[in-house]
């Protein structure tokens, strides 16, 4: 039979664009994902993460705040979007179609 651990061994991660800013803590068992945020100091040190706001995930799925963690985990705190990736891709597949009309009848 497996026993549980006692504590967790936790990274949490925020990236920024120009590096990524990672904690390792130990924590009790049942530790939540919002408590492994709150413990990694990583809120105080940039004040722009706001948890109302910003998504989590744990490996690369998004997650809510009061998930709880196993040991090992990696929480990831994501930036909100600059823009939307949909309204992207539709204003490039426009300004394709833009340049196939009129870019066929120029001779340079």
């Amino acid at each position: 039979m497996c026993k549980m651990p006692e504590s967790l061994s936790i990274e949490i991660t925020y990236a920024l664009p120009q590096k990524q800013e990672l904690v390792k803590l130990i924590l009790p068992a049942g530790s939540t994902v919002q408590q492994a945020i709150e413990a990694s100091g990583l809120k105080q040190k940039f004040p722009e993460i706001d948890l109302a706001k910003n998504k989590v995930g744990v490996f690369g799925k998004l997650t809510k705040l009061d998930a709880q963690l196993r040991d090992r985990d990696r929480v990831e705190i994501y930036r909100p979007l600059i823009a939307d990736p949909k309204e992207v891709r539709k204003k490039r597949a426009e300004e394709g179609k833009a340049m196939k009309k009129g870019g066929g009848d120029q001779e340079g």
